[in-house]
């Protein structure tokens, strides 16, 4: 059977029945001072449960483009996203946001906490939107905060929290709902280096731990080296990096 794309673009073949998610034919295109720029013409990308891929390369090739479009945070103007078999853009708008918050994490290089909460209080929120009662929401934030070292720390309101903590309570809210795939963009570009290492050594394991798909864009060639693969945007399309 035929799939039938966003804005009737179509694909004739069958996801990958054994990948997590499979983007296909994926163009995404700007309109600036009146002219059209084209960022992704054509990007197909394929990630299997437990992968690991850095994007890389310079400012403005369409590396976050890309990956708010595999987390369905935008659409694209054509093409087609399949997650476990399934073409997400066919949801409605309701059954993606429930998809977005139970199946994937993201990670930002600003946290976008809720100043006024505590560290619990914002790895609950998830939780907390799905519909979990505020005890089983709690037990899963307390688990994750412990789990990415902030034992001590549960109940401080995120503002007094140093940077690296702040992102790691970023991280364990991304992880609460433990995501089959975890969306990270620059997440440690506000870090100092000792932190960074520190959230790229944590990133790694949990990757292991949790077998999570990770999908992270960087400038930080420390880290993209911990990935398995390394990719880059060439002139709208996705090209293996150095």
């Amino acid at each position: 059977m035929e799939n039938i794309g966003i804005n009737g673009s179509t694909a004739q073949d069958e996801p990958n029945i054994d990948s997590l998610v499979q983007a296909r034919d994926i163009k995404k295109s700007f309109i600036s001072s009146g002219s059209r720029i084209d960022i992704l013409k054509s990007v197909d990308l394929t990630l299997m449960a437990g992968e690991t891929v850095a994007i890389v390369g310079a400012s403005g090739i369409g590396k976050s483009t890309l990956l708010q479009i595999l987390g369905t945070l935008d659409q694209p103007d054509s093409g087609n996203l399949w997650f476990q078999g399934k073409n997400i853009f066919k949801l409605n708008p309701f059954q993606l946001a429930s998809f977005r918050n139970a199946s994937i994490g993201f990670v930002f290089q600003f946290h976008h906490l809720l100043p006024e909460f505590t560290a619990l209080e914002n790895a609950m929120m998830p939780g907390l939107i799905k519909g979990l009662s505020k005890p089983a929401a709690q037990n899963l934030a307390e688990k994750v905060l412990v789990r990415v070292g902030l034992k001590s720390r549960l109940q401080q309101q995120v503002t007094k929290l140093s940077g690296g903590e702040q992102q790691r309570v970023a991280l364990a809210r991304a992880l609460v709902l433990k995501p089959a795939l975890l969306l990270a963009d620059e997440p440690t570009g506000n870090l100092d280096q000792k932190n960074s290492e520190q959230v790229h050594e944590l990133l790694m394991e949990l990757n292991q731990e949790m077998n999570m798909t990770m999908v992270v864009v960087t400038h930080n060639m420390k880290l993209a080296s911990y990935m398995a693969r390394r990719i880059t945007i060439t002139d709208g399309k996705l090209v293996e990096a150095n």
